[in-house]
């Protein structure tokens, strides 16, 4: 078990398994609730239990919550995304499907039981790369802030450690990075962002970010890659500066080999729908930075304590690593003004 700083840090939904339910049981579930029947298969997740419908009237995801997941979570996860749905409607995101007495969801012993709809398309980790597609990918992204951005609710400003604002509370998961290198640097990063960053976070305006727009979170039209087809998982949603949300998704559009260009890309899809201030521009570097750091620590510390579920955990690694790799080379400054250039 980790110590209680480490719990403190993590929080229980980062330091607990996902629940288990036998299909069985989630079939009787889905029979007795929602009336509906047909072959399950499971997907991977970090800390809920999902599940693909395929039935007769259609795919559905099948969603069991983290028991560690409090009811305002849930309630804020599923209004923010029948929020979403009815201020752009044409976005690509789940739908939720009540049950046949037209409730959000199942309470069960194991977690709450929810039935969405099933978006179509091919993972974006899993599709050729493009620049076309970069900037898909931010206009997406652009589109989903704004629908978000009249959006509120009591659990909105919860604690969540993927939360890049919360790089600070990193420190005592740091030595779960077995890289002495690695480590040295982040141990460096955590202790600057505290006291150079986090003041300067705090003046920005926040708002209801998605806070995980990585590429195992978003389709893509197999016919046409450069097409966004679904944007999925709102678990790590929250209140957040809007910067914070988007470095994060920054993060995952790098090319190490062309790093700025295609971070441009990626850029001038998000700018041309929401424009970028001189503050935050001037914070993107760091808070890209800030996310790599974040996925190589939390993922570290949970592989190692969930060996069963590394590959999934961490998937997200190598692009981090590579993605640190080219930014030290980069430097903030040069950085910064090409980021600049983009967003003009």
């Amino acid at each position: 078990m980790p110590d209680t700083q480490t719990q403190d840090a993590l929080g229980a939904l980062l330091s607990l398994p996902p629940p288990v339910l036998a299909p069985e049981a989630l079939a009787a579930a889905l029979a007795a609730h929602w009336g509906l029947a047909g072959r399950l298969s499971p997907l991977t997740s970090e800390r809920d239990l999902n599940h693909r419908l395929s039935s007769a009237q259609g795919r559905f995801m099948l969603k069991l919550a983290n028991p560690a997941e409090p009811l305002a979570m849930t309630e804020f996860q599923t209004r923010a995304l029948q929020h979403v749905a009815a201020r752009d409607p044409d976005l690509p995101v789940p739908r939720l499907v009540p049950t046949r007495l037209g409730a959000p969801w199942v309470d069960l012993p194991q977690g709450r039981l929810r039935l969405l709809t099933w978006l179509d398309g091919t993972p974006l980790a899993a599709a050729p790369r493009t620049d076309a597609q970069r900037r898909a990918v931010g206009e997406a992204l652009a589109r989903l802030t704004a629908a978000l951005a009249d959006f509120a609710h009591p659990a909105d400003d919860h604690v969540i450690l993927w939360d890049i604002k919360q790089v600070p509370r990193l420190a005592p998961l740091l030595p779960a990075l077995a890289d002495p290198g690695l480590r040295a640097r982040a141990d460096s990063f955590v202790a600057d962002f505290e006291g150079r960053l986090s003041p300067v976070l705090a003046r920005l305006p926040a708002q209801v970010c998605h806070a995980d727009f990585n590429p195992h979170n978003l389709l893509v039209a197999p016919d046409d890659p450069d097409r966004v087809t679904g944007i999925l998982d709102f678990g790590d949603m929250v209140r957040t500066p809007r910067i914070c949300d988007l470095a994060t998704a920054a993060s995952y559009q790098i090319d190490p080999d062309r790093p700025l260009d295609s971070l441009a890309a990626f850029l001038s899809g998000y700018t041309a729908r929401l424009p970028l201030d001189r503050t935050e521009l001037a914070l993107l570097y760091d808070l890209i930075t800030a996310r790599m750091v974040t996925t190589l620590t939390i993922a570290g510390w949970r592989a190692a304590r969930y060996p069963e579920n590394a590959a999934y955990i961490l998937r997200n690694a190598p692009s981090a690593r590579a993605g640190l790799a080219a930014f030290a080379e980069i430097g903030r400054d040069a950085a910064t003004l090409a980021f600049a250039a983009a967003t003009e």
